[in-house]
This record gives structure tokens, sequence and C-alpha cells, in this order.
């Protein structure tokens, strides 16, 4: 009769021992990475909201030190970041939910999405994807990315700039705000859907507070490449 219940309760357990368990260790690092990821970004983002004043007295600093401050760190977290995902994905493959679970999964692909290395790691971030281990939106993101960045027409929507210019009118530098050109923009919300994200592109584009107005990618990369030569000449 021992016997029989020790079977029993040992045929119970065999599903549970057929699972990996997270590695809790990495998890707890790719967690503390996700956050030193957004750090500074946020100091950023709360900036351009006008919030200096309160920054100031947060992080006891002149106002006009601020941009400098946050954009330093950020760099220097966002390499140090960088060389500890590589060192990860060669030894385990993306750190996907098998390994590191919900949300942690996504912490490599945002400091990937943050760095100039996504060519090499795409492909690692689509089998991810594929796999079911990261979300499909994640890799379609920074396939757009990669498309911009190789000056090509993105597919879902995902990526927009600001370009400072000189106004030939003015002789003053103005920002124009775009989302990059898109690869047939009729079909865009159909790939969202397919893709799995939760807003159509003029929901996107609203939360970020930029309207949706079609560009030619040749005024796209042109306009890239004033704002380039306007930066330099400062």
């Amino acid at each position: 009769m021992k016997l029989l219940l020790s079977l029993g309760l040992l045929l119970l357990a065999l599903p549970a021992l057929a699972q990996s368990p997270l590695n809790l260790r990495l998890r707890h690092e790719l967690d503390s990475i996700r956050v030193q990821d957004w750090r500074y970004r946020k100091i950023l983002s709360r900036l351009r909201e006008g919030q200096e004043d309160s920054l100031s007295t947060a992080l006891h600093l002149p106002v006009d030190q601020l941009v400098d401050y946050a954009r330093t760190r950020m760099q220097r977290a966002d390499s140090s970041n960088l060389r500890r995902v590589e060192d990860i994905i060669w030894r385990y493959g993306y750190p996907g939910k098998t390994l590191v679970g919900r949300p942690t999964n996504e912490a490599a692909w945002y400091v990937l999405q943050h760095s100039d290395k996504i060519a090499q790691y795409l492909i690692w971030v689509q089998n991810a994807a594929e796999a079911g281990e990261l979300p499909f939106y994640r890799y379609a993101q920074m396939l757009d990315r990669k498309l911009m960045d190789d000056g090509q027409e993105q597919l879902y929507g995902t990526q927009w700039g600001g370009y400072t210019v000189l106004d030939q009118a003015t002789g003053k530098p103005h920002t124009i705000a775009l989302v990059w050109p898109i690869k047939d923009a009729d079909k865009v919300d159909k790939r969202r859907r397919e893709a799995g994200f939760a807003t159509t592109l003029a929901q996107s584009v609203a939360k970020i507070g930029i309207p949706y107005i079609p560009v030619t990618l040749e005024y796209a990369l042109w306009l890239q490449q004033e704002a380039a030569a306007f930066a330099s000449a400062r």
C-alpha cells in the first residue's frame, strides 16, 4: 500500500519536475538592468514635460546641467547594460519567459532596442518571438527600428523622430516631428493586429502627441540629412 502511494505521488509530481525552473538569479539581475535602462530616460522625459524645477531640487543640480547629467549617465548605463546582456545571450540564448518569466523576458529587448547593435541581435529576437519566448510585437518594433536605421520604410508604424533644422524663412531652428514613412500604410493596422499590438496607428501616435501625416521616404531622408548637417554646424 505504501509503495502504491509513493508511486502515485511520484506520478503527480512528474509534470512539475518536467518544467524547467526559472533562473531566479538571472531574473533578478535582468530586473535590475531594466531599472537602470529607464532611470535616466525618465529624467529626460520629465524634462521634456517641463519639470525642470522639481528635478533640479531632487537632484541638487542647476537646471542648465540636468540634460548633460542625464545623457552622460544614460550612455554610461547603456554601455554597461549592453555588455552584460550580450554575455547573457551568448551563454543562454535570448533570455525569454521560460528562463526568467514575464515581464523580465522583455528586459534584454529594451537594452538591445536602445543600442547600436540591433542588426547583430535582431535574429535572436525574431527567433525568441516566434518561439513564444517574447511578445511578437517587440520583434516588430525592433524590425521597424532596423528598417528606419537602414533608410527604408517601416512596417508597423512604431518609429518616429524629431528633426531640428534651420527654418529658411526665419533663420531660426525649429523641430519637425513625424512618424517614419510606412510601407503599404493602408494595411498597417492589420499588420499591427497580427503582431499583437493593442492599439491602432492613430491611437499609438496620439499618445506621443504626433499627428500622423504621411510623408515620402525621400522627404524623411532629406530631413534627416538636414538635421545632421544643422547639428554638425552648431
